[in-house]
């Protein structure tokens, strides 16, 4: 059993910064690759970014050079930092430990002048 708990989220300016957290209970967490998923009303949830336990990392096009997902084995806790976020990075963020079913309750984000 895995509970992620994100924290983070709120409204920012276009050109701003935000850092998520998502902290996972279970003694798993070190061995499993954990994921960012993004949704917006009406569409389908879409991985944003995607980090192994040995810290390998992949990145959705619209994100690479702006986001960067990273890990903290001793605090069981994943981040990703948004630099220069967009309008269109909008999104209910959730985070996921990939392929297991578990998924976080999620954190808005909101990029708005």
């Amino acid at each position: 059993q895995v509970q992620l708990v994100e924290s983070g989220g709120g409204l920012v300016q276009p050109g701003g910064s935000l850092r998520l957290s998502c902290a996972a209970s279970g003694s798993i967490f070190s061995i499993i690759s954990m994921g960012w998923y993004r949704q917006v009303p009406g569409k389908q949830r879409e991985l944003v970014a995607a980090i192994t336990s040995g810290g390998s990392s992949n990145y959705a096009d619209s994100v690479k050079g702006r986001f960067t997902i990273s890990r903290e084995h001793a605090k069981n806790t994943v981040y990703l930092q948004m630099n220069n976020l967009k309008p269109e990075d909008t999104a209910v963020y959730y985070c996921t430990a990939m392929g297991r079913g578990y998924w976080g309750q999620g954190t808005q984000v909101t990029v708005s002048s």
